[in-house]
């Protein structure tokens, strides 16, 4: 699996939540004003498809789009990079950056507590 674009993962994120559109879809689904060409939206959903994160359904001239990755699937496979990247494979480090440098609430620590005595 490869790592998405800012631009590409801006429109997986459009993608996973309609579960299936057409490009116009995923246009109507972006705040920018004034919106992107056609072309444009249309170009960065088929370099998706060339990645593997998509897949169609043909019409006629209309493609319905829909996610062959798992929202949770890439998920998984960005923190596994960000976690082996700045962590080190570390839990502890990980969660020694939550607490000092995310600010977490003494409930959100507390539920982490909770977590990690269940495991």
């Amino acid at each position: 699996m490869e790592e998405l674009t800012k631009t590409e993962e801006k429109i997986m994120q459009i993608i996973w939540n309609l579960d299936k559109c057409l490009v116009r879809d995923i246009i109507d689904q972006l705040p920018d004003d004034p919106k992107p060409p056609y072309n444009t939206i249309s170009s960065v959903v088929r370099l998706l498809e060339g990645k593997g994160f998509l897949d169609y359904k043909a019409y006629g001239k209309t493609y319905e789009y829909f996610p062959k990755i798992t929202k949770e699937e890439y998920k998984q496979f960005t923190f596994k990079k960000v976690f082996a990247n700045y962590f080190d494979n570390s839990a502890e480090s990980l969660l020694s950056f939550m607490v000092k440098k995310e600010n977490l609430s003494k409930e959100e620590i507390e539920n982490l507590r909770k977590i990690i005595d269940n495991n």
